[in-house]
């Protein structure tokens, strides 16, 4: 009866949006930043070590990763000085060149909003000033770490609001030190605001445009840490981000998948995923996702509630956790939760 109901709010919906009467943020509606680096176009056409180099749209990781073995660290330091924003956010690149490469351009960038980035120790893995930005900073030295975790969060989050100081546990970089805290030394977690994230409840919230943008470039970065030879990753999936980690699920290869506050995967169940993944949900019952109608109807909605029993998901205690962003929140069942599942000790 409660599906039915929510099936019969979809279809209301879905109607009064075709109609264009609904009250949805349209103003709000976000392109999706794809492609290649900024600044590709002047790398493909640098001669400077006398050979070409990698395409980086079209080379995968693992190419990627045999080319700048096969230099030395002169060369390689001479492409991080020519092309930082490439070297930066090149998924196969070495982590510690990628480090280097992109506190140089944030160094250079002129944008108040990445300040707080630009500070000596961070460590940030990708960043990209186009549209709203997105950044990608890993907790924990990976180089060592036996478990590697990835947060992706959902809407409203960008290069300006990816640490900010309210709402903490709603921001990728709060989400990560969270969990890292609790990981410690032996793991790291990184927390990836790598796609454009819908802003607010409008029409990019309810449809899988962004989704399907953002999967493609989560799946690429994935590949990126594998051809690092660093462990499969954990994948943690914040509200429209488990929107994405569900479109993404069968090229993670992650060995979890955990979402929470979720308004669907765009999946029936945990077998139309195609992952080899455990996938486990998390939903307080102060949650407003519980809310949202959990079906698609004429391109609205992202299906089936993975908290649901029938989805067939592991289901994470959150009894304790408070509202849509609190479940990384210090002390809560599911951050505990969380942290026995990164740490691969959750059954």
């Amino acid at each position: 009866m409660r599906r039915f109901a929510r099936t019969l709010a979809a279809v209301a919906l879905a109607g009064t949006v075709v109609a264009g009467t609904a009250g949805w943020a349209s103003g709000n509606t976000q392109r999706a930043v794809t492609g290649p680096p900024p600044g590709s176009a002047s790398w493909r056409a640098d001669g400077v070590l006398g050979r070409e180099l990698p395409d980086p749209g079209r080379t995968a990781p693992d190419q990627v990763r045999q080319f700048f073995s096969g230099l030395s660290a002169a060369d390689q330091h001479a492409l991080l000085e020519r092309h930082p924003s490439v070297v930066g956010n090149l998924d196969g690149a070495p982590l510690e060149l990628r480090y280097r490469a992109n506190a140089r351009a944030l160094r250079a960038s002129q944008d108040p909003r990445y300040a707080r980035l630009a500070a000596p120790g961070r460590q940030i893995l990708a960043f990209d000033p186009r549209g709203r930005g997105q950044v990608a900073e890993v907790f924990g030295d990976l180089r060592t770490a036996r478990h590697v975790s990835v947060v992706v969060p959902g809407s409203d989050i960008d290069a300006g609001t990816f640490d900010r100081r309210g709402d903490v546990y709603g921001t990728p970089a709060g989400m990560a030190k969270s969990l890292y805290a609790g990981t410690g030394p032996g793991s790291a977690v990184i927390a990836w605001a790598g796609y454009t994230t819908p802003v607010g409840l409008g029409l990019d919230a309810a449809t899988g445009t962004l989704a399907e943008a953002g999967a493609e470039r989560l799946t690429r970065f994935t590949a990126g840490l594998a051809a690092d030879g660093l462990p499969a990753p954990v994948v943690f999936c914040h509200s429209y981000g488990s929107v994405v980690c569900g479109l993404a699920a069968s090229g993670l290869g992650a060995t979890d998948l955990v979402v929470l506050g979720s308004p669907g995967m765009r999946a029936d169940d945990v077998a139309g995923l195609h992952t080899r993944a455990r996938v486990w949900a998390a939903k307080d019952d102060t949650d407003w996702i519980d809310d949202v109608p959990h079906v698609r109807v004429a391109g609205l909605g992202h299906g089936a509630d993975p908290a649901d029993e029938e989805f067939g998901a592991r289901r994470v205690p959150a009894g304790d956790a408070e509202g849509h962003t609190g479940y990384f929140a210090p002390g809560t069942d599911s951050l505990a939760a969380f942290t026995a599942i990164a740490q691969g000790v959750a059954r």
